[in-house]
């Protein structure tokens, strides 16, 4: 059995780094820890409890769309946090905003970090758009910039008005827009009267 006190933070970080900064409870032991020496990581401050059965390591290097994707592979980045990743707003969102199936298990996202907000959306509507961004080793969900401008405009009225601006200019000045995702996204969710009013002025 290994004991605590010959575990080196050299050794605990390497055993955390080939997990992308997180172990569950079975990783941990199969790796030799008991119960009683996990409680003594916990106590000691080494490790950190993410959610039941999960943990992180002290000072993760992780960063937190990271955590968020190998905590919840099928969470996809949204709203204000796209926004974010594609640059058009700069101010980084207090909470991490994904975007999951209404139909999943609520209690499943009720962790102590990161801190994120969730929206829980039809099935139909969770598969528009989605691409992907490669970031530590971890391949992470998020909408398109095209899909991501439609959620801005869907939720007008939940957005503050400064970021609503600033991500339609950004998007408007965007070399990597896509109009033609633009326009069928707007079908299929039916605003497509919406985008003309706000982007279809400007192009």
């Amino acid at each position: 059995m290994i004991k605590i006190k010959k575990i080196s933070n050299k050794k605990l970080n390497e055993l955390f780094n080939k997990n992308k900064g997180i172990l569950k409870t079975n990783q941990l032991k199969e790796s030799g820890f008991s119960d009683r020496e996990i409680k003594k990581l916990l106590i000691n401050g080494r490790i950190n409890k993410i959610k039941r059965g999960y943990y992180e390591i002290k000072n993760n290097i992780y960063s937190e769309d990271v955590i968020i994707a190998k905590l919840f592979p099928e969470a996809i980045i949204y709203l204000e946090s796209a926004l974010f990743q594609y640059k058009y707003i700069d101010r980084v969102p207090f909470e991490t905003q994904i975007a999951v199936n209404k139909n999943n298990e609520k209690s499943k996202y009720k962790i102590n970090y990161p801190l994120i907000k969730i929206f829980y959306i039809e099935p139909k509507i969770l598969q528009i758009g989605i691409d992907f961004y490669e970031k530590m080793g971890m391949k992470i969900k998020i909408f398109d910039r095209d899909k991501t401008i439609c959620d801005v405009i869907r939720y007008r009225n939940k957005i503050d008005t400064e970021i609503f601006r600033k991500s339609i200019k950004s998007y408007i000045n965007d070399k990597n827009k896509n109009l033609r995702n633009l326009e069928l996204y707007g079908k299929k969710l039916n605003i497509q009267n919406k985008i003309d009013k706000y982007i279809g002025v400007w192009l």
